[in-house]
Formats: structure tokens, C-alpha cells, sequence
């Protein structure tokens, strides 16, 4: 099966051109809709092809291919199509030396670009799976609600998902099998406006109260501690005029851990109230952490003896939707199989074109490790 991952390389540009040139910011109906459109025609003629509601209200709905095999495992292979890049920062793709740059093209749509091409390889060996299927989503980048897709495929045998790929400081391709929690902690606060000229002492300041709330979250951060805890302030907003006391503003605020629990300690340390501003806070949004270090430590050696070079055990501080994966039942999980790139959730975000042969050839071994061939 490696020997494929030429092709599915040579194809992979190409896809990837077309998915980029498609700008499809979370959210956006007609972007999501014009990529799905463009993913279920690279699909396999013998796949099923299903549209399922998406985790988020208002999004597209997410595309799932199918494939039915006469073996006895189930994987799906995991993607989502929409960027953080708006409508008027979008670029398309361009080819600067090795770079593939443009918007989303390493996080994921080169990645979303490969798992297809593999659904094309898996077609063509029906003998080696029960049931092959590639899961792209529409919501990934801004989700907060419940990701809803895990109960589908909690009795699948390994979730591949596509997240951009990495190397070791050494130079050997990486995968992930662990990731952080994450979490978005939100404060409102609720002051009383005033003029901030004649009559300052008769206010009460919502952006004072949460710039206090900012150094109470930040001091929890605990990053060499037992749940390796980031609690990182990022928004804060509050204030209509240069001359009027802020009555009213929010925080948001960015938390990792190894244990979602973690985050606990951290909404607990905001008080309900600060000089007469009332503060409500809460976590508006929590993903699970990834730890399939123990699960996957056999397949990857199998997959770099069948590659003929290392592939090593990575981890990463970011959220992504194989932890959700991981949550919902299936042990192994491995993420990073995407090509390799940088600048991601810029518009000038890149992919390594070398990368789109060598992580092809990562997620074939990975494959053909998984399915016995």
C-alpha cells in the first residue's frame, strides 16, 4: 500500500489547490458548502456518501464517506474544511519553492487533501476493513457546542485524523497521540456607568473589574506543575467611549491541561464580585484532553518497520477533534498525519509540498500497519 502515496501525493496537490481556493471561514454556509461539494466529488465512486448535521447550529451540515469492506476493522479518517481566515484576507494557493501558501492550506485542507486520497487507496482494497470512513466537519475552528459525532463511531477499531504533521528535532516524521484539554473561560462583568470627567466616583468599572479577573486567571498558570495548566487571558473588551465609566465588558480567556479538571481551580479563583462590579464566569467551551501513548506505542513500531524509518510520538498543546475521537471510545486515535506547514490561521499559511510524498507515505504505513498489509 505505501507504494501508492506517489499518487496520492501527485493528486493531493491538485485537491489542495482547488479546496483553497474555496474561502470557507467557520460559520460560513455557501464557503462550507462549496467545499463539501468539491470533497464528495474526489470521494471514491463506491463510497456512501452522507450529510449529517453539524456539532454547531447554523453551520453546514458535515460530510461522511463511506466504504464497505469484506475484512473485519473500522477506521475513519477525521478532517474539517473551515479556516479562521475571513472572506477578505483569503488567499489562494500559490507555489513559492516548496511551499503550497494560502489560506487554511495547513490547517487542514492539505490534510483533508490526503485522507481523501487514502479513502481512494482503501477503495481499491475492500478485502482489508469491514467499514473505511472519512469524517470532514464544518465547525471545528469556533466550535463550542457538544461535538456530536463521537457516538457514530465509538465502536471503530483507530480514528486518523489529519491535523497538520510535524518532524522530531532529529528529523524523524512525527505523529500525535496526545493532546491537551482545552478550554475557553468567559467573564461578564456587570458594572454601573459614569462620567468618567465630572463624576468618576459614581461609576462602577466593568474593565478595572476584569483587568483584576486577567491577573487572578493569569496566576494560575502553572505550566511545569502536575497538569502542565496554561490559564492565559486573550480578550478582553469593555468601554463604548473615551469619556464614560465602562459598565459592562467580558474576558476571555484561553486554559490548557493534561485533565480538564484543572480548569476548576481557575474559574473558582474569578470572585462574584469586585468594587461593586458583579462578575459571571464560566467555561463556554471544554475539549477533552488525548493521551493514546499506551494504545498506539505497537502500531507505531509496525507502521516504521513497514515505512523502513522511525516514525516517532509527538504531543501537542493544541485542541483538535481527535481528542473528541479518543473521549468517545476509540483508544486508538493518532492525529498529525496532515502534510507539515506553518503560519497556520494566517492567510499566508503554508504547506511543504515535499511533505504531501512523505506524510502520504506516514498515513499509508499507518494504514497498512492498522489493517494488516
Amino acid at each position: 500500500m505505501i507504494e501508492a502515496a506517489g499518487r496520492v501525493a501527485l493528486v493531493a496537490e491538485r485537491e489542495l489547490e482547488a479546496l483553497v481556493g474555496v474561502s470557507s471561514p467557520s460559520g460560513d454556509v455557501q464557503g462550507a458548502e462549496e467545499c463539501v461539494a468539491l470533497c464528495a466529488a474526489f470521494l471514491p465512486p463506491e463510497a456512501r456518501v452522507e450529510r449529517v448535521e453539524c456539532s454547531s447550529p447554523g453551520h453546514a451540515p458535515d460530510l461522511i464517506g463511506s466504504l464497505a469492506g469484506g475484512g473485519t476493522r473500522r477506521v475513519v479518517l477525521l478532517g474539517h474544511l473551515d479556516t479562521v481566515i475571513s472572506h477578505g484576507a483569503h488567499r489562494p494557493l500559490e507555489r513559492e519553492g516548496d511551499r503550497f501558501v494560502g489560506s487554511g492550506a495547513v490547517d487542514m485542507k492539505g490534510g483533508v487533501a490526503l485522507a481523501l486520497g487514502v479513502t481512494r487507496e482503501l477503495a481499491a482494497r475492500p478485502e482489508l476493513y469491514s467499514e473505511a470512513a472519512v469524517l470532514l466537519v464544518t465547525d471545528e475552528e469556533w466550535r463550542t457546542a457538544q461535538f456530536v459525532h463521537a457516538p457514530r463511531f465509538a465502536g471503530f477499531d483507530a480514528c486518523l485524523c489529519f491535523e497538520a504533521g510535524e518532524r522530531t528535532a532529529d528529523g524523524h516524521d512525527a505523529v500525535v497521540v496526545r493532546r491537551k484539554a482545552a478550554g475557553t473561560l468567559r467573564v461578564d462583568a456587570h458594572g454601573r456607568s459614569a462620567h468618567s470627567g465630572s463624576a468618576p466616583e459614581r461609576g462602577r468599572s466593568a474593565l478595572l473589574a476584569l483587568a483584576d479577573a486577567a491577573q487572578r486567571v493569569a496566576a494560575c498558570s502553572d505550566p511545569g506543575g502536575p497538569d502542565r495548566l496554561t490559564a492565559v487571558p486573550t480578550i478582553l473588551r469593555s468601554g463604548d467611549a473615551f469619556n464614560v465609566v465602562p459598565a459592562g465588558g467580558e474576558l476571555l480567556c484561553d486554559l490548557r491541561a493534561d485533565r480538564s479538571d484543572a480548569f476548576e481551580p481557575v474559574v473558582a479563583a474569578v470572585p462574584a464580585e469586585h468594587d461593586g462590579v458583579r462578575l459571571e464566569s464560566g467555561l463556554m467551551r471544554v475539549w477533552p484532553g488525548m493521551d493514546a501513548r499506551e494504545a498506539t506505542g505497537p502500531l507505531l513500531v509496525e507502521a516504521s518497520r513497514l515505512l523502513g524509518r522511525p516514525i516517532a510520538a509527538a504531543e501537542r498543546g493544541g485542541a483538535s477533534d481527535a481528542s473528541h475521537m479518543a473521549a468517545g471510545g476509540i483508544e486508538l486515535t493518532i492525529d498529525g498525519l496532515g502534510p507539515r506547514g506553518g503560519a497556520a490561521h494566517n492567510p499566508d499559511e503554508w504547506v511543504s509540498a515535499e511533505s504531501l510524498l512523505s506524510r502520504a507515505e506516514v498515513a499509508l504505513a499507518m494504514i497498512a500497519a492498522l489493517l494488516g498489509r
